[in-house]
């Protein structure tokens, strides 16, 4: 089975195969093949919703996959929508072994992209009117980042880059293995020369002797302060003056962002929208 990790229909297909196995027994053994019922997904905790499209998908994909009718569902709150206990998300009427089959994944998913949504919406907050922008990582779960990606951004932040394919990051290893930070930057500009490819990059600094040296070499686009003081991060923001984006992270939580955007940094990196997540609680019920 071939699969794209950066399409949706092929990551629910995996993630049914490795639920269902050879068959839902459970269903099977004490559920009539023929019976068609009804469910409502129903909210247990506050918070902001996530995944609903999402859901739709896994309906369809489950319904077209084990050959049931496909599902009638109705929706009443979407994706981005701030949500209270007892609210009524979505009711589905189709076999019942269609509903069982896709339940599990359609929470696991849900609740997990709902709690991300959540804690990037209350960091989005915190930096409210000031004119930087919250980027998320690569510190996803494997197999699982393009749901998390949708979730930091149905909550606010901005998608980043998606992989390793997609941008060049220079970060302190790379730099290490080249051999400084005008080798790496040097062999990159080179790189993608000779591949004839149109990619930004970006070179991590751990010191404002590096954004100095970055500085005198120029060529990339993106400056990461890494791991910065305040009082560094608002130095090397005057040194680098607007010539080249500048990027912080290291440790950006809800307690050290604020003051961290108002540095003056056009972006902010945060691992921990994605890594550091309590899922919302949902619930899927008959009835």
């Amino acid at each position: 089975m071939e699969t794209n990790p950066h399409e949706l229909r092929d990551l629910i297909h995996l993630a049914l195969l490795e639920d269902i196995g050879d068959g839902d027994h459970s269903s099977l053994s004490s559920v009539p093949a023929g019976a068609m019922k009804k469910a409502r997904l129903l909210v247990k905790q506050e918070g902001i919703l996530a995944g609903v499209e999402v859901a739709l998908v896994i309906l369809k994909e489950t319904a077209a996959l084990y050959n049931h009718p496909a599902a009638k569902v109705e929706v009443f709150i979407q994706d981005g929508a701030r949500v209270k206990v007892g609210d009524i998300v979505l009711t589905i009427e189709a076999s019942a072994q269609l509903i069982l089959k896709a339940e599990r994944l359609l929470l696991n998913i849900m609740q997990r992209m709902s709690g991300i949504a959540t804690y990037a919406r209350e960091m989005v907050d915190i930096i409210g009117e000031l004119p930087v922008k919250l980027l998320d990582t690569r510190k996803t779960t494997p197999n699982f980042r393009l749901f998390e990606k949708m979730a930091t951004k149905i909550g606010g932040a901005v998608n980043h880059r998606m992989g390793l394919y997609d941008m060049i990051m220079l970060k302190d290893n790379h730099v290490d293995y080249a051999g400084g930070i005008e080798a790496a930057i040097t062999n990159a500009r080179a790189y993608l020369k000779e591949y004839g490819k149109d990619l930004k990059i970006e070179v991590e600094t751990r010191s404002l002797a590096e954004v100095d040296e970055v500085l005198r070499v120029g060529q990339v686009d993106i400056i990461m302060l890494d791991n910065f003081s305040l009082d560094d991060m608002r130095e090397a923001v005057k040194r680098i003056n607007g010539r080249f984006v500048t990027e912080a992270s290291g440790n950006i939580t809800e307690k050290t962002l604020r003051s961290v955007a108002e540095t003056g940094v056009d972006l902010i990196s945060s691992g921990a929208l994605t890594h550091q997540i309590q899922s919302l609680d949902l619930s899927l019920k008959a009835f």
